[in-house]
């Protein structure tokens, strides 16, 4: 995926959705919620449940911070459940040694967060002359109480839909049902899984959409062209055999 093009493809769509949210109030946000995870400026605030659960699907791979047994981050690709409970359910697993484990108990307050494209804006492609240097980036916070999953068919399930699901996205038929099972038992035993349904979604969207069109045309060209760089996955991923050498 070509992440300034789908920079360039959020910043129009977040703009879009900011005027739709003064139109017509979605649902991400109602009821009693748990306190915000983070800070978001009305201008960039999305909570167009689909479109938040869209950019989710995009990018599954997330951080999991809990403060339990203290606070613990820990980066894992996750599966969306888009109509289990009133914001949808994130299931995910952790190592079975990762004391995190300990927050899946239903009790423990968890934030999930999505990372989008990012990157660094400079001044000078703004028309307007007074203007500093900024980042832009897309995030989208799922906060809940995560449950662990203790049932053996539905932890077998839930890692045959994992691999078919990330299998389909690199072009691979690979299926899980090809290993030996006493090769699947082993495995399946050394990972704890859970399943954490949505009590709040936050989006945001700091793409500079509350800045004129004219700065709006500057940002949108600029990223385009994109001199901007950061490394790709098979730059670090060369990078790193090289540091470390096959034993």
């Amino acid at each position: 995926m070509d992440r300034r093009h789908m920079l360039m493809s959020l910043l129009a769509g977040a703009g879009a959705l900011s005027s739709d949210i003064a139109r017509e109030p979605m649902l991400a946000q109602e009821a009693a919620a748990p306190d915000p995870s983070l800070y978001i400026p009305e201008a960039h605030l999305v909570d167009d449940r689909k479109f938040l659960h869209d950019f989710m699907t995009d990018f599954p791979f997330v951080d999991l911070v809990t403060a339990a047994p203290a606070l613990r981050i820990t980066h894992i690709p996750v599966l969306l459940d888009r109509d289990r409970g009133r914001f949808g359910t994130i299931i995910g697993h952790v190592s079975a040694k990762n004391p995190q484990r300990t927050a899946f108990d239903g009790g423990h307050g968890t934030v999930i967060v999505f990372r989008g494209p990012h990157g660094y804006i400079s001044p000078t492609w703004y028309a307007s002359r007074e203007a500093v240097p900024t980042w832009n980036f897309s995030v989208v916070h799922a906060s809940g109480r995560p449950r662990a999953i203790t049932d053996a068919a539905q932890t077998r399930a839930f890692l045959a839909r994992l691999v078919k699901t990330f299998e389909k996205t690199v072009g691979s038929d690979f299926d899980l049902a090809t290993l030996p099972e006493s090769y699947v038992a082993r495995m399946v035993q050394g990972i704890a899984p859970f399943e954490m349904e949505i009590d709040a979604l936050e989006g945001k969207f700091k793409l500079g959409q509350d800045r004129s069109a004219a700065d709006r045309d500057g940002v949108l060209t600029h990223v385009r062209q994109g001199s901007y760089r950061e490394p790709s996955l098979p730059d670090l991923t060369e990078t790193i055999y090289r540091m470390r050498p096959p034993k």
